[in-house]
């Protein structure tokens, strides 16, 4: 990768690494580093589970403080909406992460680069990163500008499906139901687009690698159909 790749990195984050070897650590997957035989503690998993600690720490510890009076259930329940996978894959989808990472060829080929799993991972290893660099309040400022914002948007994306099972069962208009429209690329690189209908009307669309995320993000467009619908009323 180029030094201008970590450059333009930095610059999006708002962080400048003392020590770059963490910054090109975070971003390297175990397929580059088996396949260029290089030690295993190059690779990204260790910075990713000191990140995953860190993340929940500062996740933890914001909402805390924000929803005094949610009960444990609920800060729970919201802590999982803001660190699962899909959430923490849209937060490196907006710095760009999954196209500077160091990629082994096969894994690249298989479009690792989009990958939930392996670009969530090399988000918490980014994490794990900053705060070895710069400490906890330096992490945190990473967490708060890119994970702890827009929290209602991720907690309603996290429960879609369930909300819009809730609501369509309130209204009676007919059952929930979702129908794949297209399904393309081959087996290790699947695209699926899936439709959320309530009785016969279309509610909703949803694209994604998988056919669960795919309808997880129809579940979430039909929530945000249904509540303009009521807006207008």
């Amino acid at each position: 990768m180029k030094e201008r790749q970590l450059r333009e990195l930095q610059e999006t984050i708002g962080y400048e690494f003392k020590d770059r070897a963490l910054l090109k650590q975070a971003l390297t997957h175990s397929s580059y580093a088996n396949e260029h035989k290089m030690d295993h503690s190059h690779c990204n998993e260790r910075l990713e589970f000191l990140g995953d600690a860190v993340l929940e720490l500062v996740t933890s510890d914001f909402l805390y403080h924000k929803y005094a009076d949610l009960p444990e259930g609920e800060l729970t329940k919201t802590r999982a909406s803001i660190v699962c996978e899909p959430t923490l894959a849209a937060c490196a989808g907006d710095i760009r992460l999954g196209e500077r990472l160091y990629l082994g060829k096969g894994e690249e080929a298989t479009g690792g680069r989009l990958r939930n799993s392996v670009v969530s991972d090399a988000f918490e290893a980014l994490i794990g990163a900053v705060y070895l660099d710069g400490g906890l309040a330096c992490a945190r400022e990473l967490i708060t500008r890119f994970v702890l914002n827009d929290i209602e948007h991720k907690k309603l994306f996290y429960d879609s499906k369930t909300i819009l099972q809730e609501m369509v069962q309130s209204r009676q208009d007919g059952p929930l139901t979702y129908e794949l429209v297209r399904e393309e690329g081959p087996d290790h690189d699947k695209h699926f687009e899936v439709c959320a209908r309530m009785g016969e009307q279309e509610i909703g669309r949803g694209e994604g690698r998988t056919k669960k995320a795919a309808e997880q993000m129809a579940a979430y467009k039909g929530i945000l159909f249904l509540r303009a619908g009521e807006a207008c009323i």
